[in-house]
């Protein structure tokens, strides 16, 4: 039954992260997507430049800026990139608002730069820029999610990854909590069964004695005895209580039985010289481990 529940907790457990997982998958998808929509973006451009034999390099990203490069230097009107994106947007529908932002090469300075919406009213395009000489330049692209901006976008990228470890660490101390709950049980029934006296291992339910690789054997009598003086070790237990719990307080003839079977136990436990059983003159007996 403890087996079946721990199953069902892991199970639970591992749904989570598969959940999880999917949700991963799926960014993955989306990611494809944008790559895909920034070539049409940066072929689109170099359509409208004039160029039709140049390549796009792939598509990185960097941080969270997806970077367009191109394989040749090139001059061109900065409109005519927002013109390409413009024309990509509509046709796709992958993207919808981003900032573009172009810079040089060598000195990574920013020479044009614009917003598109997925509302109209809301892009932000400049006014009609200087054509740019030909040299080397780079596209970055910033996807801002819709009400969203980039800054809020990261923070809940931390969050996310925040929940995600939090959500793993939880799922493991309850799996932790319940294996420890069952293996304190299993111990707990095995404990109840077997006593560790000093050097020696000692089966109540089998009535049997071991020391090392040797066992013996106890009558019910005195296995019931060495259980009581264990019971109350290094406390004295009277000889009235001990005739009363083990032989039921049957008169003085078992009184004097009960000095016998004190000395049956000690032989079969004076292997272990720090395991005693003190006689307290008057009262009754003791188990002393030191």
């Amino acid at each position: 039954m403890q087996l079946r529940r721990i199953g069902k907790y892991i199970g639970s457990f591992m749904l989570i992260i598969l959940l999880v997982s999917f949700k991963g998958t799926d960014t993955n998808e989306k990611e494809k997507h944008i790559k895909v929509a920034l070539r049409m973006i940066g072929d689109e451009f170099l359509l409208q430049v004039g160029d039709s034999t140049s390549r796009i390099l792939p598509i990185e990203k960097h941080q969270q800026r997806y970077l367009i490069q191109f394989e040749n230097e090139l001059g061109f009107e900065p409109d005519l990139l927002s013109i390409a994106a413009i024309k990509i947007v509509e046709e796709t529908k992958a993207l919808h608002n981003f900032i573009l932002e172009t810079e040089k090469c060598s000195t990574n300075e920013v020479v044009h730069s614009f917003e598109i919406s997925s509302k109209k009213d809301e892009s932000m395009i400049p006014c009609k820029a200087r054509p740019l000489p030909k040299d080397c330049y780079k596209v970055y692209v910033t996807i801002i999610e819709e009400g969203v901006s980039p800054v809020l976008d990261q923070k809940n990228l931390a969050a996310t990854n925040f929940s995600f470890v939090y959500i793993i660490v939880i799922g493991l101390l309850l799996i932790g909590v319940i294996w420890y709950q069952k293996m304190r049980k299993n111990r707990a029934s095995i404990n109840t069964d077997w006593i560790q006296i000093g050097e020696y291992q000692f089966d109540k339910k089998g009535m049997n004695l071991f020391y090392k690789e040797k066992s013996e054997e106890l009558s019910s009598k005195e296995a019931s005895l060495l259980d009581l003086l264990y019971v109350n070790l290094n406390q004295t237990v009277s000889r009235e209580h001990i005739l009363q719990v083990v032989w039921g307080d049957e008169g003085d003839y078992l009184g004097r039985t009960l000095d016998v079977f004190i000395s049956k136990l000690r032989k079969k436990l004076d292997a272990d010289s720090n395991l005693k059983i003190v006689n307290i003159r008057g009262i009754g007996y003791r188990m002393v481990l030191n």
